[in-house]
Order: structure tokens, then sequence, then C-alpha cells
């Protein structure tokens, strides 16, 4: 039985603990790092890195997905950003980095007030499956009926459905709701799809047939979530509760394999590491990949929450520049922080703990040790 806290006398609550609640066990093994194995694959697509790029317009253009893929990992495409609704972005990524906090989310909403160009669409596509990279591009459930077709002809080998959360059952009096199982089962790519926090709503998730599931709500760097709609998961409690939905539904499905990767909350090396302890596959980066020299952020960092045209839940928020994106990934550090050398640092926490690949990770030891800085 979960232990609950008595709120008061009407209402209790489970404890939940994020990243920083939690630390890693050493075991009575140790391993060479170079003996530990960090790849994982996705339906078809062998990935060398377990690293995802968030679809946000500060982190991911066709040229930094192109770099992303090129260094072993995914970088998905947001298909509702500035790359599909202008041809040429670049003045308005720099208009943006230079706002004044004032008027910042006003403008963000003007600019992105731009029709998204189908024919757009296309190109930014076909420019990275033209690199030989993996094709990753990000929709919104809203986007999805409207532009699915365009994505599929475009040559995506990865399709993304992404929100602040998303469930597979939708109601609305207005419109016709996304049918994710119908959709994805009609669909011939893979589907990830996302976000979720809980255990019940990943497991009906994982019943549309989706090949991985995005968990997160409210807990990045750039989101104020918690603060406008009083809705937070803690990332840590967020990512093993869903870890458990995938084990039962292997169960269920006579042994269908759902990946479980983390989206936000992941900022630093350790955030990553915890991640995959806690039962994640993968990561999904967005602040941590926006620090990158080559980001299109210019050392900011916003996503699609912080322009939404009537409840923003987000805000452009200063991320610095810290290290090309293959010293970010790949080290070598140069700052003892946790921005640089992410991979580095979760093949260090493997090989320390005794675990030689991300599955046999996912059963380390975690106590719960509350990070106090100093």
């Amino acid at each position: 039985m979960m232990n609950e806290i008595e709120i008061g006398r009407g209402k209790r609550g489970r404890r939940a603990y994020s990243f920083d609640d939690v630390a890693i066990v050493p075991s009575r093994r140790t391993r060479d790092p170079e003996d530990v194995s960090v790849d994982w694959q996705i339906d078809a697509y062998h990935v060398e890195l377990p690293v995802m790029a968030a679809p946000m317009d500060s982190v991911m253009s066709p040229a930094t997905a192109v770099a992303m893929g090129r260094l072993g990992g995914i970088g998905v495409l947001d298909l509702e950003g500035l790359w599909t609704r202008y041809e040429d972005p670049e003045p308005l990524l720099a208009e943006i980095a230079a706002l004044d906090a004032g008027s910042a989310t006003r403008r963000m909403q003007e600019i992105y007030a731009a029709d998204i160009d189908p024919d757009l669409v296309t190109r930014r596509l076909g420019e990275i499956r033209d690199a030989g990279v993996t094709v990753a591009g990000a929709l919104t459930p809203q986007r999805t009926q409207q532009l699915w077709k365009t994505v599929v002809d475009a040559g995506v080998d990865l399709f993304v459905i992404r929100g602040t959360t998303v469930s597979a059952e939708h109601v609305s009096g207005r419109a016709e709701p996304l049918n994710l199982k119908r959709f994805i089962y009609e669909l011939d790519v893979p589907v990830v799809v996302g976000g979720c926090a809980t255990y019940t709503a990943a497991l009906h998730l994982m019943r549309t047939g989706a090949a991985g599931v995005l968990v997160g709500f409210g807990g990045g760097a750039a989101h104020t979530t918690r603060i406008v709609t009083g809705i937070h998961a803690p990332m840590a409690s967020a990512v093993a509760d869903v870890a458990a939905a995938r084990r039962d539904y292997m169960d269920e499905s006579g042994g269908r394999y759902v990946h479980v990767i983390a989206d936000g909350g992941v900022g630093r090396s350790g955030d990553l590491v915890k991640a995959v302890a806690c039962g994640a596959d993968a990561v999904m980066l967005g602040a941590a990949l926006a620090r990158a020299t080559e980001a299109p952020g210019r050392g900011w960092h916003w996503g699609s929450e912080a322009h939404h045209p009537q409840l923003p839940r987000g805000e452009r928020v200063r991320v610095g520049t810290v290290a090309p994106l293959e010293e970010i990934l790949l080290g070598p550090g140069r700052i003892a922080d946790g921005t640089t050398n992410l991979v580095g640092a979760l093949r260090r926490a493997m090989a320390t703990t005794g675990y030689s690949d991300l599955k046999e990770f996912q059963r380390v030891e975690v106590v719960v040790s509350p990070y106090q800085p100093a």
C-alpha cells in the first residue's frame, strides 16, 4: 500500500518524489565505463544514445536535429514552431532572444500567430531526411488530425504526439477528439506520445499501440504550469509509476515492450542518471541542450506553453551557453556542474554501480535522500 499523508480531515495525498529527492547507491561490483552500453532501440531504430532532443524552437532547428542524429541521439523538430511558419525564422529567433521580460510573452504570441505552412513541414523534414539521420517530428494532439498526412508523406521515421498532458480518452463537446488507438493502428510509423504522469494514464496510452510514452507534466525549466494551474508531477515518482505500467502492460499484452521516456526535469547529468534508475529507457532534453552554442535560442529557452494565445503556462528563461552540442552530450566536460558530458556521467554512474546496460541499470538501488544545496 502507498503511504498517504493527511493534508486535512477531508483530503489525503500520496508523497511523491522529484529527482532531487532520490539518489542511487553503489553496489558490490564496479565496471570499466568503456564496457558499459547506453544503446537502446525503439521499434526498428537502433539509437546509440538514450537521448531525444525536445521539439522546442530554442533547442531544435533542422540543422541541430541533423547534428543530434549524427552524434547518436534523436532530434525531434517542432512541426508547429517557427521553422514551419516562416521561410527564414532566424531574425525572429534573434528578436525573441533580445526581448525584454515585460514584452516577451505578448510579442511571442504575435510571432507564433502566423499560420503553419504544410509545404514548410515537408521541406524541413526533407532537410533532415537528406542528411541520413532518423527523422522525428512532433505535433500536438490538436494539430495531428490536420497535419498527420503531410508529416507521414514527408518520410518521418518517428511520429511524436506531444502535449503538456495527453490522454487516451479526451472528451470534448466542441470537436471530435483524436482517437489515438485508431490513429496509431492505421499509421505505418511508430508513434511516441505524451506527456503523462500516472500509472493509469500511461497504461491507457500503452494500450493505444504507442511505441513509447513521454513522462512528465509541467516540470520543465521553462514551465510555469504548477504556478498557473496548480498541476505538477514530481518526476522520480512519475517515471517509476509509468515504468510499473510498462511492466504490467507487458504481462497483459504477452510481452509487448513500450519505451518510457522521461520528458521534463532532466536539466543536468545527475537527473539523466536518476531518470534511468527510476525506469526510463531514454530522456527527452530541453534546457540541457538549449545551453549548446549551436542552439537556436541563443542562450534562451522556451516552449509552446510560453506563447499559448489564451493561457500561457511557460516563460522564456535564460539558461546561458556552456559548450558545443557534442561536449554537452559526450564531453569532455570542462565544468563540474552537470551541464556537460551528460552521457559520460551516465556511463560513469552505471560503471560505479556495476551495471552493463540500461535495462540492468533500471534495477539499481535507490534511496530517498533530498538534495540540500550549499
